[in-house]
Parts: C-alpha cells; sequence; structure tokens
C-alpha cells in the first residue's frame, strides 16, 4: 500500500473527503516526524512505537579499497509492533 492507497482507505473508513483524510494522514505523519527528530519516543498503543536510536562512532572497512574509515554517530528510528500487530 502506497501513501494514495492509504488516504483512500481512511477517506473510505473515516467517512470523509479524499482532501480531509489527506490532511489528516499528513498531520499524522508530520506530528511523528517533528517528535522523532526532537529525540521522542512515539508509542501507539496496541499498534507499536518509533524509537529514536544513537549509532555511536565507530570503524568500518571500505570494500572497495579494503581501507579502514572513520562511520560517524548518527540517530536513526526504529519501530518495534505493538501486540495487536505483531500477532497477524
Amino acid at each position: 500500500m502506497n501513501k494514495n492507497e492509504l488516504i483512500a482507505a481512511v477517506a473510505a473508513k473515516a467517512d470523509l473527503s479524499k482532501a480531509a483524510a489527506a490532511n489528516a494522514v499528513d498531520a499524522v505523519l508530520a506530528t511523528i516526524e517533528k517528535e522523532l527528530k526532537a529525540g521522542n519516543n512515539v508509542q501507539l498503543i496496541g499498534f507499536g512505537t518509533f524509537v529514536v536510536k544513537e549509532i555511536p562512532a565507530h570503524e568500518g572497512l571500505n570494500p572497495a579499497k579494503g581501507v579502514k574509515i572513520q562511520i560517524p554517530a548518527k540517530k536513526t528510528c526504529k519501530f518495534k509492533a505493538g501486540s495487536k500487530l505483531a500477532t497477524l
């Protein structure tokens, strides 16, 4: 399912216009993104939790040249499935 299909499904399920459903989906996604960028986790009970994970700086290997390189620290997003989603 892509974003347009999700919007159409939300519009049908919630009896909304596609424009209103698109605004709702965009608002939810923007809010989740904003909270994750602020370093906060987003927990949707039963569905799952979006978690910010910090990956420390570490040494890697350039596969083309076999040279060791330093990989900088970064933050990434992980998703942990909730109870309703984990038992599909």
